[in-house]
């Protein structure tokens, strides 16, 4: 269990006397529309752990799925959050799992029932705001998508304002025969905000899994993807890009379990690291005995900006078959000065080349979104942080 935490100190998270949050002051739709994606979304937002309705829109969803806080599922669904609530995310091993669980208060439930498509993106908003002490919001999700289904989940998670709280998230994703679940993560906790967040995914037969994980703000962030690939012919993406600078911490932990022959996964995570960052990539795909035909790619790629930037990166294949496809790798590298040379021949000043090639080397994750408004968010951020947003 320790191994596990060998490159994050969460020293400073365990001398913290976090509080529960209080129901917070309502908030204006003007406060959090640089945070709503698209308004045609369907929108669940939740402040400070608090599910807030007037600022949520469900709208109409297709004949039997549901899109709600996971408080009004339980008194509406009871028997779909018995059978799911906690078979994915166990507490055994994992202690900030197990502190989610001893403190569910809130958060989102999406239910897919089968062979039903949701064409509108469903947008999970997870606010933090200021307090006058550190609080901790502990908020649960939980996604079924049944038989022959299809559903893009975006959970989104900020912070409005300086000073230190930590969001500790669990989500688990169940992914049945044939169901198509695209999922995507966007990061942007305030400086001093503390973020730790679980998912666990369970796939079955032919069934396709794809999420982006976007790190983007936080002191002290650590996430952790689990994805199980338990039937025949399950597919699997999961692509990462996180940034850091100053004294920030960014810890990326996945593990991909091919339980079953002929699944496939691909993986790759990008990091960049400026100033004093410490990033810490961990990823492992493990193929089972039984998991013959494997085809598992596995890359992170880390560009430092900084000497004093640090990553500790460790991809790991842990294979139990003979007749399989397996690759990892992991590359750290500083700006490359052929290409940098090469802008600056073109009249281009150092600064603004340098800032061209960060955001090429970023954008090639943000590029893989297939939302659009997503996407130009991502890229928006990405502009800003390197200066270009008057390009």
């Amino acid at each position: 269990r320790q191994e596990e935490w060998r490159f994050t100190n969460v020293k400073r998270i365990a001398e913290t006397a976090f509080a529960l949050p209080e129901i917070p002051a309502p908030l204006s739709r003007e406060t959090i529309s640089p945070f709503v994606l698209d308004e045609d979304y369907l929108r669940l937002v939740f402040v400070n752990g608090h599910y807030v309705g007037d600022l949520s829109a469900t709208g109409a969803t297709p004949h039997g799925a549901v899109v709600s806080s996971l408080s009004a599922a339980l008194a509406d669904h009871p028997a779909l959050i018995e059978d799911h609530l906690g078979q994915l995310a166990g507490d055994d091993n994992a202690c900030f799992a197990a502190l989610n669980s001893a403190f569910i208060r809130d958060g989102a439930f999406v239910h897919v029932p089968r062979g039903v498509v949701v064409e509108r993106p469903i947008h999970l908003l997870f606010i933090s705001t200021d307090n006058s002490s550190p609080t901790a919001s502990h908020p649960r999700n939980l996604i079924i998508a049944q038989r022959d289904t299809q559903a893009t989940i975006i959970e989104s998670y900020v912070g409005l304002n300086d000073g230190v709280y930590l969001t500790n998230a669990v989500t688990e994703v169940s992914v049945a025969e044939n169901a198509v679940v695209d999922h995507c993560k966007l990061q942007q906790e305030s400086a001093d905000g503390y973020h730790v967040a679980t998912t666990q995914v369970r796939q079955q037969r032919a069934s396709r899994f794809s999420s982006h994980y976007f790190s983007l703000g936080g002191q002290l962030v650590r996430n952790e993807v689990n994805v199980t690939l338990d039937d025949e012919g399950c597919e699997c993406t999961l692509n990462g890009l996180y940034i850091a600078a100053g004294d920030q911490h960014m810890d990326n932990r996945t593990r991909i379990d091919h339980a079953k022959p002929h699944c496939n996964s691909h993986e790759l995570y990008k990091g960049i690291l400026d100033d004093r960052a410490k990033g810490v990539f961990n990823g492992k795909i493990y193929v089972h005995p039984d998991a013959q035909k494997t085809d598992a790619k596995q890359s992170n790629r880390v560009l430092l900006l900084s000497d004093d930037a640090v990553i500790d990166t460790k991809p790991q294949l842990e294979i139990y078959a003979d007749d399989v496809k397996c690759t990892h790798g992991a590359t750290v590298g500083q700006i490359d000065e052929t290409a940098l040379y090469y802008l600056r021949s073109r009249g281009i000043s150092e600064d603004l080349a340098r800032s061209l090639l960060v955001y090429a080397f970023a954008n090639e994750i943000a590029s893989a979104l297939e939302l659009e408004a997503v996407r130009e968010h991502v890229e928006r951020f990405l502009l800003a942080g390197q200066s270009l947003t008057e390009l």
